[in-house]
């Protein structure tokens, strides 16, 4: 699983192997789901979730001395928010000993 992607398609064919159950309608509870944390972050609410973690907002301060990556120019930016997300203990245990994404599979690990 280096460095490959999991896709909510992805994630839709699991559940549908796991359960049976219809394509169609994981892929609408899916979208409810996500569109239910998006509705609670706009709002300024934080949503917990038990065991994997917790979603929130935070304000990022305004600067006027700010530079466009792409062509180096000054530009000011107004204070805004941003969506974060912090990982609950279970999850945090789960990951704690992964040390190189490049060498989590079995292998001489110098390949990329």
């Amino acid at each position: 699983m280096t460095g490959k992607k999991l896709t909510k398609a992805d994630i839709i064919d699991s559940i549908n192997e796991k359960t049976g159950t219809n394509r169609k309608d994981i892929h609408a509870v899916i979208d409810l789901f996500i569109d239910e944390i998006k509705a609670a972050l706009t709002t300024g609410r934080v949503v917990e979730l038990r065991g994997f973690g917790t979603f929130e907002i935070r304000v990022r301060k305004g600067r006027k001395k700010a530079r466009n990556p792409k062509t180096g120019d000054p530009v000011s930016v107004s204070a805004h928010g941003v969506a974060a997300f912090r990982p609950g203990k279970e999850l945090k245990q789960d990951v704690w000993n992964i040390t190189s994404l490049e060498k989590s599979s079995e292998g001489d690990g110098d390949s990329e």
